[in-house]
């Protein structure tokens, strides 16, 4: 008598529970950005890999598009085949606001580090904000755009990811209707 009612509470509060609340697919991650703060990143594991998510600010979104920032890039307009057909623009996301980036430097396999700020010598001399690879110095954008004349040859790969709330992002699933293996990238 007792486990049959203990079943059914167990039962009654799955029942009422959202879609957004329900474990994503296998292998795929659910990531809640509602805590993360405009100009912040944190960073999770999915498939082993680290995985930069990032809220910008509205002037780093700004900056994505400046000249200035475009000529010192190896790969601007993410032409080589490091990301998704939906990423594929100069912010390299869905939502121009948050960048989802594999934190692994195409060179070596570092984990570059965070510096979002502009900064007229720190990390590096003239820094428009972004990462910085401490192993070789490789250079990449806030949208993970490599700088020319860096080891690394290749923009840090973007993971398959859609919005499936708001504010609840999922990596490793494609938005619906659209198809892309995350094994073709060039490399990782």
């Amino acid at each position: 008598m007792v486990g049959a009612v203990g079943a059914a509470v167990y039962m009654v509060p799955q029942l009422d529970e959202p879609a957004v609340a329900r474990p994503p697919p296998t292998g795929s991650l659910d990531v809640d950005l509602s805590p993360l703060q405009a100009g912040q990143q944190i960073m999770v594991f999915w498939r082993s890999w680290p995985i930069f998510v990032v809220h910008r600010t509205a002037q780093a979104v700004t900056m994505l598009r400046n000249p200035d920032l475009l000529g010192q890039l190896a790969d601007p307009d993410s032409e080589q085949l490091q990301q998704p057909p939906y990423a594929k623009n100069r912010q390299r996301s869905v939502k121009a606001e948050f960048a989802v980036l594999v934190g692994i430097c195409t060179h070596m396999g570092c984990t570059p580090q965070f510096y979002p700020q502009p900064h007229p010598s720190e990390p590096a001399a003239d820094w428009l904000g972004g990462y910085l690879c401490p192993c070789h110095g490789s250079k990449y954008d806030l949208a993970g755009r490599v700088f020319k004349d860096f080891p690394a040859p290749y923009n840090l790969p973007v993971p398959p990811h859609r919005f499936v709330g708001d504010k609840i992002i999922r990596i490793g699933e494609n938005p619906p209707g659209v198809a892309f293996d995350f094994n073709t990238i060039l490399q990782i």
